[in-house]
């Protein structure tokens, strides 16, 4: 779903100037690195060669070309059709650009923002990108949409044509900040092209984009290629110069990861983001590697990196209680898993932002203790005193002592052990629940829990399914356990609302998939969004991160600050990386003279 990853950023008081004609971007702190006559972003080379078809892979399968709804199982590339009003770079936190709109114009008051549309902007049949275009995207993602638009966009009270290319969006309040940045993200659709059609019904008809691409090919299901817009109307536009460099990107879906890895071995795909710590270490020790036709590569970087863990379902009895889930995660021995699964590679995630300043350390401090006193009494007493610390092991295996740690908080909680099952001691129910996956190869880090689990009393289950059923249970909340990743940015606002307030628990198709209903956590996301400059976004963050911590609502895994990736070598990328993103279908290129001795080299080894 084409939702701007949460870039919630406050808007720095513009100048005098900018107010009054509109300005070429908009940031949170002082001015935007890159002025309003800057040629390209530093991270991309406008010299890199445009051509070369790419295949890249995809798992599962798909059934929808419209990102923009909660239904079916939406293509991967779909965002490469479709274009916003502006667009952030890889280098900054708080800056958004215009792509769409050529200026962006904020009320001294913050209490509307307005966008001038470029006026050679195209859709990819042609046809202008008009005003009227963004006010009828903006209506009927709001009404249509998936419903996490309806939260986004709740703040606006009036979207309105104010000039021949210039639309204004007026707010309900000026507490939100973020506000404009919201609104910049708006992707914007042609209405002519839906005049006969259901917005909100899946298609596999190729949809009218402004993007730097359009769908090509299309075998449902099996594979989707893009094929790049020659000319493209923003092809010359600084955001884009040296950007969008493939002529043709397929995506080829693979059902089973395994599959998937000896695919690329062989050739059948040129790029891979490598997840797995096994096939890193032990997996590409062939001749492709050897010789240099694949290149494996670490590259740094500094994207935010969420929360990715076993999620409890709060909804579930068993789960309510914070005392249980407490218990549980002294049964996930990650210390071992490192050692022995992951090779040694990884760190355990300790917050909900992780790998940002976001991440609450240490004690809280005293921009944090001013949030969070007033709750005292209404969130966990340990929050004020101890740095939150995920259980720990010796990484031998024998968990003993967080064995019968575990026992002790669960019979606290009124569980205990009857005939070695763990037993509800006013109901007699025994402890019994299922973990919801859709890749098969996570199995290998699920069972040794289970194990642990068992232990304990506990009967756990593994539930694989495919990913369009995965998709329907999750948006329906339907499963005990699942192992997400609920990722965030670096200015998080808006969408906090949508990943843990009450309002949005029930709601089918949410990201609140744990089903937190936390007046609390309520009152913190409303901090966030309402925080009138940096420091106290952070502090507010920092604040919320603690309480959803202490409450035991995930079972952390772990996170990484390099991108592993491995390539048939062929392509060539610029020598100044984005700080944030890989960027490989935005910056890479096929690099002619690797392209040449690749193929020349193929061609021996298949002579006879």
């Amino acid at each position: 779903m084409l939702v701007a990853a949460a870039p919630a950023m406050l808007v720095a008081a513009a100048p005098a100037m900018a107010q009054e004609r509109g300005a070429h971007a908009i940031a949170l702190h002082g001015a935007p690195k890159y002025g309003p006559d800057f040629q390209h972003f530093d991270y991309a080379n406008p010299n890199a060669p445009k051509g070369g078809e790419v295949k890249l892979s995809a798992f599962g399968g798909f059934d929808n070309l419209n990102p923009f709804i909660l239904r079916g199982q939406t293509a991967a590339g779909s965002g490469l059709v479709f274009q916003t009003l502006t667009t952030g770079s890889g280098d900054e936190v708080t800056t958004e650009y215009g792509l769409l709109a050529e200026t962006i114009q904020i009320a001294p008051d913050r209490s509307a923002v307005s966008f001038t549309l470029r006026p050679q902007a195209r859709f990819s049949d042609g046809t202008p990108v008009t005003a009227d275009d963004v006010l009828w995207s903006f209506q009927t993602l709001r009404e249509k949409g998936h419903p996490l638009y309806r939260t986004y966009y709740a703040d606006v009270v009036k979207a309105e044509k104010t000039g021949e290319r210039t639309v204004t969006f007026t707010f309900r309040n000026t507490d939100n900040p973020e506000l404009p940045i919201i609104m910049g993200a708006l992707s914007v659709l042609p209405k002519h092209a839906f005049e006969n059609r259901d917005f909100a019904a899946t298609t596999l008809e190729p949809m009218v984009g402004s993007g730097p691409y359009v769908v090509a090919e299309v075998q449902p299901g099996r594979s989707i290629t893009y094929q790049r817009v020659a000319d493209w109307w923003a092809k010359d536009l600084p955001v884009n110069r040296g950007r969008y460099n493939f002529d043709r990107l397929r995506y080829d879906y693979y059902r089973d990861l395994d599959v998937a890895f000896e695919a690329f071995k062989a050739g059948a795909y040129d790029f891979r983001l490598e997840h797995s710590s096994k096939n890193w270490t032990t997996g590409y020790n062939t001749p492709a590697v050897k010789d240099g036709e694949i290149v494996r590569e670490e590259i740094k970087h500094q994207d935010p990196q969420g929360m990715q863990a076993f999620v409890f379902n709060i909804r579930r009895p068993i789960f309510q209680d914070r005392r249980v889930r407490e218990a549980l995660n002294y049964l996930f021995d990650y210390e071992w898993t490192r050692a022995n699964l992951f090779y040694g590679l990884y760190q355990r995630t300790k917050s909900f932002f992780a790998n940002s300043e976001l991440a609450a350390t240490g004690l809280p401090s005293p921009a944090e203790l001013a949030l969070l006193e007033p709750y005292r009494g209404k969130i966990p007493d340990e929050l004020f005193s101890k740095p939150f610390e995920p259980p720990k092991t010796d990484g031998s295996g024998n968990i003993r002592p967080n064995l019968r740690a575990a026992l002790g908080i669960f019979k606290e909680a009124g569980w205990d052990l009857k005939n070695n099952k763990l037993t509800n001691l006013e109901t007699g129910a025994p402890f019994r629940f299922e973990i919801l996956i859709a890749q098969a190869d996570l199995e290998r880090v699920i069972q040794p829990f289970l194990r642990n689990l068992e232990r304990a009393g506990i009967e756990a289950s593994i539930r694989v399914v495919d990913t369009a059923q995965y998709q329907n249970r999750m948006d329906n909340f339907d499963f005990d356990m699942t192992t997400e990743r609920l990722a965030q940015s670096l200015s998080p606002g808006n969408e906090q609302r949508d990943y843990w307030e009450s309002s949005r628990a029930d709601q089918p198709g949410s990201r609140n998939t744990i089903g937190i209903k936390n007046p609390v956590v309520d009152a913190l996301v409303e901090k966030i969004i309402a925080a009138p400059d940096r420091e106290a976004q952070i502090a507010a963050t920092r604040a919320l991160d603690r309480v959803l911590l202490w409450n035991w609502y995930v079972i952390p895994h772990w996170h990484d600050s390099v991108h592993r990736v491995a390539y048939w070598n062929r392509f060539s990328h610029p020598p100044i990386a984005a700080k944030y993103g890989l960027g490989f279908s935005d910056t890479w290129w096929v690099d002619p003279a690797k392209n040449a001795r690749l193929t020349s080299s193929a061609r021996r080894a298949a002579a006879p």
